[in-house]
């Protein structure tokens, strides 16, 4: 089947439609809040015919007739905003929606047409959505603004500055390990955003669950301090300190399956069924202690702070060459028991610097992999029992047996 093709007469209709749709909604609009216009369906259809004229003839070598076309445009536009304020209104979006609307008709002509639609499109949809945006910048949390704005720091300008090439004899690339940081702060982003939007109305078990995108450690001892000042909700936190720990194997399989595929292959079935052992045992606490109470999860770090993504940026690089020397020095033993004690400190750098490689892994690293997971459960399981004394036998029999029933999954050589 042959590729539609827009031809001048499809391209002229285009010029046409886009123009009536900005002119039909600033016309509806003005007649909603009972005010006179700048200009309504008839003069937006004709702004945009204009433009695309003025790109014909700017197509027939007449190389005036844009910008020409374009400053007749605007010298209305400002005649019109200056009679606007003697008036006493303020606003000058339906003339820049003018010259917008100009420059769609003439890029019906000359580019891509999906470039003219997209325009025409977003720039009715900003208009006709005046009321919903204002409400959004009156509810503006200026905090988790900074962060989107960190986030595109840390994404669209830092990202591409960075070298794409390999350095030392242990291969550190300064673009690939960024690209780690934003993956792992993104995918944390979220969770943390979730967290702070909603915890306070999910629960403890829920705000637990979605916590555990962040830090799962972070959930577990925040989780273990409110039971510990809190002694009738003791089982509550247990049970969102579990859901979270469960998570933690969710997020890993997900880094994974961005970063190593054949790793995310060969662990994901183990994985789902860590993390569907770990909402088990979240569901045996006794139902007599169980309390409806809801309570915000607190000390969350948010990921796009610069200062933790650095943090993470310095000890996935330190892990990365640890690995290799530890492999050098001591053996599949050393990495192993590498594996364990920075797997119960911060579990994702240790794991994700394991699967930096693509390709083939060996058994050697899943079984890292593993054990870092099993050693991080269990740093919290003893996190928690020592925080929190009245659930102190059940915390520990639910850590232990979980942490016991990773054993069958490590490959044997």
């Amino acid at each position: 089947m042959e590729a539609f093709a827009w031809n001048e007469q499809l391209r002229f209709l285009a010029a046409l439609a886009l123009g009536f749709l900005v002119g039909l909604e600033r016309e509806s609009a003005g007649v909603e809040e009972k005010s006179r216009v700048f200009a309504g369906v008839r003069t937006y259809t004709i702004l945009s015919l204009y433009g695309f004229a003025c790109a014909w003839l700017y197509r027939t070598s007449t190389d005036l007739a844009l910008p020409a076309g374009m400053l007749s445009v605007a010298a209305l536009a400002l005649v019109a905003y200056l009679a606007k304020l003697r008036e006493g209104r303020l606003g000058w979006t339906s003339e820049v929606a003018a010259l917008l609307t100009f420059a769609v008709g003439a890029l019906c002509l000359l580019a891509d047409v999906w470039v003219a639609l997209t325009l025409g499109i977003i720039n009715t949809m900003l208009l006709s959505e005046k009321a919903k945006l204002g409400s959004w910048v009156e509810h503006l949390n200026k905090t988790e603004f900074l962060a989107v704005l960190k986030f595109l720091i840390v994404t669209l300008i830092v990202l591409p500055a960075l070298p794409n090439q390999d350095f030392t004899r242990f291969a550190l690339n300064p673009q690939s390990i960024w690209k780690i940081v934003a993956l792992v702060s993104t995918v944390g982003f979220a969770g943390y955003f979730l967290t702070r939007k909603y915890g306070s109305h999910l629960g403890l078990r829920l705000s637990g669950l979605v916590g555990g995108i962040v830090s799962s450690t972070a959930v577990s001892i925040a989780m273990g301090r409110i039971a510990q000042k809190d002694p009738d909700r003791s089982y509550d936190a247990l049970q969102a300190s579990i859901l979270a720990s469960s998570i933690m194997y969710l997020r890993i399989l997900g880094l994974l399956m961005f970063l190593n595929p054949v790793m995310a292959n060969f662990l994901w079935w183990k994985l789902m069924l860590l993390a569907g052992m770990g909402v088990i045992l979240s569901l045996h606490s006794q139902a007599a202690h169980q309390t409806t109470g809801t309570q915000k999860v607190e000390n969350l770090r948010n990921p796009f702070e610069i200062r933790p993504a650095l943090i993470f940026a310095v000890i996935f690089v330190f892990l990365s060459v640890a690995n290799v020397l530890v492999r050098e020095r001591f053996g599949n033993t050393g990495l192993l028991a590498l594996a364990f004690f920075f797997g119960s400190t911060d579990i994702d750098p240790f794991i994700l610097s394991l699967a930096q490689n693509p390709g083939t892994i060996e058994p050697l690293i899943y079984n890292a992999a593993l054990l870092a997971m099993m050693g991080n459960t269990t740093a919290k399981g003893i996190y928690f029992a020592f925080l929190s004394k009245n659930v102190r036998l059940s915390t520990s029999w639910r850590y232990a047996l979980w942490t016991l029933l990773h054993l069958p999954f490590f490959s044997i050589p």
